[in-house]
């Protein structure tokens, strides 16, 4: 994508992500300006720090919230309330009727076990109790012929027995129903009749359609359990946002890396596990094509957790199998976020006589000491304040005033009295500790992918990223830093550029040499008319969206597909069969490391992929008045890299395109700084962004 393009905006577009610590808000006005903010999250009911921010926003640009609401024209949300119900299983009383036989399918867990070497080890608590797991007779064959038709006084009495328990979400998932769904749709019209005021049914075929089961009934579990909470949630955002004046559409990202209306995301709850740092990759992948960087590890250090994806080719790592959150298996293609307890929040203590940081988080409340806000916990923000990273003053966009002499009394009491050492000492274990957990994080998951981070560049954001770069960076051997402009609340910026994105899937088991090509293009015309309708209330011009179609296959005997793309518009020829196996052949090869050139492959189904494009501004920061360094610098203070230097502050806010800041530096932006350490060069390029050469 070229940045000289520039897209016209007629209204406000806000983009929203809600994090553990602080719920961060970017609005791009109808200039094309990029304007972001933070406030305090509020997870007791995020919709309230999520109108607060609003609220916020509408103050800078000198309307009131009725006002500013009635100009917006597009709100895009990243919620971790999936995530946060995950974490703290707090989610609807569920139940589940199985095919009978499989009742137990959910604690077998395809015997994986976390803790191997521990055979006491207890499984994950318990979505569906296994009263509330309800056997059905009934029997559907792979080709979708009924061998044993649907119980339907079973299915009755199961009902009536869920709805004694408690129950308000039912999962429903029977054997091969993603071929022919008739006895799972059939059930959800008896519960209906039977329990006309259940919150939600969850059908495994329209939330998961395709095998194997155990992957399908986690899936359909973990999507009952969060869709009534998930509902509530986006409806009172909703009603929000309506009584405040706002008119236009709710988006809500999603794990896939695109976004949907809230009509869709209630049907596939699921879909929105960890999107809120899904939209940090998406925000850092476009970031990068800017700047025309194909190969990048994303980095995302908030005040609560630590997230990061590899990025190649431009494209960020997409796992469509094997994906597990909160010990429950996400039968969904997800960006491969993955995160480690490590944020500005991470506490710091001493257990033992030895020193631990993270993964309990101080959170937004009551946050780090040197917040002043009841915390009594030393955290790695307190360490970054003694150890001289932050200001004092003006501190989130000069809202606070950072209590330094509490944040080196905790430091002092917490770890460096029981240790023996002095508070320097002690906050620079704490700085090298979290660093060295962030690095071998990133280390863990680039060798998972064979990949050397050598040859990577390392995107930072989030508030706490651009604090922190500068001694990731060195630890895995990466010599160039790009830290946006916009970082403090990049994760709520990659969800306002998101694009729609929808990916269906419909099964289909056959040996490649026996496929039905008619039944084959029927199942992917379904597919087609299927897309369209879920993404018509876009009303997207037909040149705005892009369609991928795939057909699902691998070896006998694998459990997992691979999606072999063919033409959208492939005729089926006579060559259609002999082509597709020297793809899936050749493309298992590249991708797995081994090939049986000489087996016949499984056709599992066909799957499709829709991207609808989104507005994108032709900056994503507005990058400071023309300057020079000299004018830009604010004074200097004191900071420690493994001694005491003083390091010159500048005023990010005034620093342009072109200026160069050689290290030791700290760049204050609204809401984070950029460290520049001793020998390191920081220059602002023409996107806003800083592009820092780490020391060899």
């Amino acid at each position: 994508m070229s940045h000289d393009t520039e897209t016209v905006l007629v209204g406000y577009r806000i983009g929203i992500d809600v994090g553990g610590t602080f719920t961060d808000l970017i609005c791009v006005t109808p200039s094309g300006e990029v304007v972001l903010d933070k406030t305090p999250s509020t997870l007791e009911d995020q919709s309230i720090g999520v109108m607060n921010g609003v609220a916020e926003l509408a103050t800078k640009f000198g309307l009131s919230l009725s006002e500013f609401c009635e100009k917006t024209e597009i709100v895009v949300h990243g919620t971790t309330t999936g995530d946060n119900t995950m974490i703290e299983m707090n989610g609807a009383n569920t139940g589940l009727l199985v095919t009978a036989g499989h009742r137990d399918e959910i604690e077998m867990r395809r015997c994986h076990k976390e803790q191997i070497w521990d055979p006491s080890a207890h499984g994950p608590e318990p979505i569906a109790r296994r009263r509330a797991r309800i056997a059905i007779p009934e029997r559907v064959d792979f080709e979708g012929e009924v061998l044993l038709a649907l119980d339907e006084d079973a299915v009755r009495a199961g009902a009536a027995r869920l709805k004694k328990l408690g129950v308000t979400s039912v999962a429903v998932m029977y054997l091969f129903s993603t071929v022919n769904p008739e006895h799972e749709t059939r059930t959800r019209e008896i519960i209906l009749e039977e329990f006309p005021d259940v919150d939600h049914i969850t059908l495994s075929h329209e939330v998961m359609p395709r095998g194997p089961e155990f992957e399908r009934v986690s899936t359909t579990l973990v999507n009952a359990y969060l869709a009534p909470k998930l509902g509530r949630y986006i409806n009172n955002l909703q009603d929000k946002l309506r009584s405040a004046g706002y008119t236009g559409q709710l988006l809500i990202m999603q794990s896939t890396g695109g976004v949907m209306p809230p009509s869709y995301v209630e049907r596939r709850a699921v879909s929105v596990l960890a999107s809120g740092p899904t939209g940090g990759v998406m925000g850092a992948t476009i970031a990068a094509q800017m700047a025309g960087i194909d190969d990048f590890v994303a980095v995302d250090m908030g005040g609560t957790s630590f997230d990061l994806c590899l990025v190649r080719d431009g494209q960020p790592e997409i796992k469509t199998d094997w994906n597990w959150r909160y010990r429950y298996y996400i039968g969904m293609p997800m960006v491969d976020v993955q995160s480690v307890g490590a944020g500005g929040g991470s506490i710091a203590r001493v257990r033992q006589g030895a020193l631990l940081v993270g993964p309990e988080s101080a959170g937004s409340l009551p946050g780090p000491v040197c917040y002043g806000r009841g915390g009594t916990a030393p955290t790695v923000t307190d360490a970054d304040l003694v150890l001289g990273y932050l200001p004092v003053e003006n501190f989130a966009g000069g809202r606070m005033k950072l209590d330094i002499d509490a944040a080196r009394a905790s430091v002092q009491s917490a770890i460096a009295d029981p240790l023996g050492v002095d508070v320097t000492t002690a906050a620079w274990g704490v700085e090298r500790i979290v660093n060295a957990n962030m690095a071998n994080a990133t280390r863990k998951v680039l060798a998972g992918y064979g990949v050397d981070p050598r040859k990577l560049s390392l995107i930072a954001y989030g508030g706490n990223g651009p604090v922190h770069a500068w001694a990731i960076a060195p630890e895995l051997g990466v010599e160039r830093i790009v830290v946006p402009k916009a970082a403090p609340a990049f994760s709520a910026l990659g969800v306002l550029v998101a694009d729609y994105v929808i990916d269906l899937l419909r099964s289909y088991v056959a040996p490649l040499t026996k496929v039905d090509l008619g039944r084959l293009s029927a199942v992917l015309s379904e597919l087609i008319e299927e897309g369209a309708r879920e993404l018509s209330p876009a009303s997207l011009p037909p040149e705005d969206i892009e369609t991928s179609t795939f057909i699902q296959m691998c070896y006998p005997g694998q459990n997992f597909d691979m999606s072999v793309k063919i033409p959208s518009d492939c005729d089926f020829g006579p060559t259609f069969i002999s082509d597709l196996a020297g793809a899936f052949h050749t493309q298992h090869l590249a991708e797995r490391g081994f090939s049986f050139t000489n087996q016949q492959p499984l056709v599992r189904g066909a799957r499709l992929t829709a991207r609808g494009k989104t507005p994108k501004p032709r900056r994503l920061a507005e990058s400071g008045r023309p300057t020079t360094a000299t004018e830009a610098k604010t004074g200097s203070r004191e900071a420690y890299f493994g001694e005491w230097v003083s390091a010159a502050v500048y005023d990010g806010t005034g620093i342009s395109e072109g200026v160069v800041i050689a290290g030791p530096a700290l760049i204050e932006e609204p809401f984070t700084v950029v460290v520049v350490p001793p020998g390191s060069v920081a220059t602002v390029d023409g996107l806003g962004n800083y592009v820092i050469t780490t020391k060899p």
